[in-house]
């Protein structure tokens, strides 16, 4: 079966606009309650989550409807991190969980995500299923069996526990002082109540929602704010999340960023080193540095590459029985302490080794010399196809010609927003700047 309404993570789009207006909330909650409903039971139990978007309120009403309306029992968690949603999904034994989250994307935006009973994102073909029940007749349950919805009250204080037992025990964060920048989005109460509670001094960033500053000029798409921080503070690291939380950028004692292949780098290193990688190997998207890939091999770590999406991430940690991976943009996959990416405890992680070493954050955040890379996004009107066109297969033919023996070239259409996405390595930054320069222009042209 074919996706349309499907990206790569879950259904995302404007507000108020095709697909997420309340109607096809709607729709998509029914189409997934008649999907998770369990024959012969009559308790089906679905948990919802949100993130601080205004747009949060008329989606989860119309959601809950949808759900209710196919007998479902819904359970309303109100902001808390995508992390969460998947915890509390199988800690709860709901049928099915759902995040209402754009993640990094700004308060415009918005999207739905759905976890299965076990707590782990949708497979395509499930999510291609409940496309084919949207596009149907909805089959509504019989007045006696409308499902309830109620508020969780404690869902957020589930997590932070669950979040803290992930640090490893005897350790604590006294004397150090953190910054944490929650990007006003769904983390901003849990993340500092961990950080305070294992006893770091926190300098809070982004923590005042509003419904409309999500991610504006903050969180880990926008370093900048909590990088000022960490240096007019005197901190000695910074916590970037972002708007719902499964993503992270760490800052060391200067305010310098390291993206998620160092994080990644650092932990399976460590993780190695004290026989806990599984299958020896870490997990991660094409988008990750080749000196990445360089580095591991040279520590006899093996390196598994998926396409783009930490849910793909997921899918090959499981399929392969591996308990690390992740994707260069700061989603951070631990199997051993959760179903999805979750950017607290990869700082958290992070924080241990610091605690642990007692090296400074620079030191652990440079774990290998990058590959200069660059990544430039077009972006495209609906209906547009410009990879298509001729001029820019013909460009793309000869990038790749020139790469050869010299670096690697990637273009991809982006799965949550209008984007065609252009990504090359190479270690001659001309070369690398007129390759992507040049395929930049002839997709611009097309478009």
């Amino acid at each position: 079966m074919t996706r349309k309404l499907f990206g790569t993570d879950g259904v995302r789009g404007r507000a108020n606009q095709y697909p997420m207006t309340a109607e096809m909330a709607l729709r998509l909650g029914a189409a997934a309650g008649r999907f998770f409903r369990r024959e012969g039971s009559a308790a089906h139990r679905v948990v919802i989550g949100k993130d601080t978007r205004l747009s949060g309120y008329m989606l989860e009403n119309a959601l809950t409807a949808g759900l209710t309306s196919t007998g479902m029992n819904v359970l309303l968690l109100g902001p808390v991190p995508t992390p969460a949603v998947g915890f509390l999904t199988h800690s709860m034994r709901a049928d099915l969980g759902v995040m209402i989250s754009a993640s990094h994307n700004p308060h415009q935006d918005n999207g739905i995500k759905f976890f299965g009973p076990d707590g782990f994102k949708l497979s395509d073909e499930a999510e291609a299923e409940i496309e084919a029940l949207v596009e149907g007749e909805m089959a509504l349950a019989e007045p006696e069996q409308i499902g309830r919805a109620k508020r969780i009250d404690d869902g957020r204080f589930r997590y932070v526990e669950r979040v803290k037992s992930t640090f490893p025990s005897g350790l604590r964060l006294d004397g150090l002082k953190v910054v944490i920048d929650c990007a006003n989005g769904a983390a901003y109460r849990a993340a500092p109540e961990v950080l305070w509670e294992l006893g770091a001094e926190v300098i809070q960033v982004g923590v005042s929602p509003n419904g409309t500053n999500i991610n504006l000029n903050c969180g880990s798409t926008h370093t900048q704010t909590a990088a000022e921080a960490v240096v007019a503070h005197g901190a000695d690291m910074g916590i970037c999340l972002d708007g719902d939380a499964d993503r992270v950028m760490i800052l060391d004692q200067r305010g310098q960023v390291a993206d998620g292949d160092q994080i990644m780098g650092l932990l399976a290193s460590r993780w190695a080193a004290e026989g806990r990688l599984r299958g020896g190997k870490l997990v991660a998207t094409v988008m990750s540095n080749l000196g990445l890939e360089r580095w591991l091999g040279g520590q006899g770590i093996g390196l598994e590459r998926t396409a783009v999406g930490d849910r793909y991430v997921v899918e090959t940690m499981r399929r392969g029985g591996f308990n690390l991976g992740g994707e260069q943009s700061g989603h951070i996959v631990m199997t051993d302490y959760a179903t999805t990416g979750d950017g607290l405890i990869a700082g958290l992680q992070f924080l241990a080794e610091m605690v642990r070493t007692g090296q400074t954050a620079d030191a652990l955040s440079r774990q290998f010399v990058p590959v200069p890379q660059m990544l430039k996004n077009v972006r495209f009107g609906a209906g547009m196809t410009p990879m298509e066109a001729a001029e820019v297969k013909a460009v793309v033919a000869e990038a790749e010609a020139r790469l050869v023996g010299k670096g690697r070239l990637l273009i991809r259409k982006s799965g949550t927003e209008p984007l065609i996405r252009v990504m090359a390595e190479c270690e001659d930054d001309a070369l690398l700047t007129e390759v992507v320069d040049g395929i930049v222009s002839a997709v611009q042209a097309a478009v």
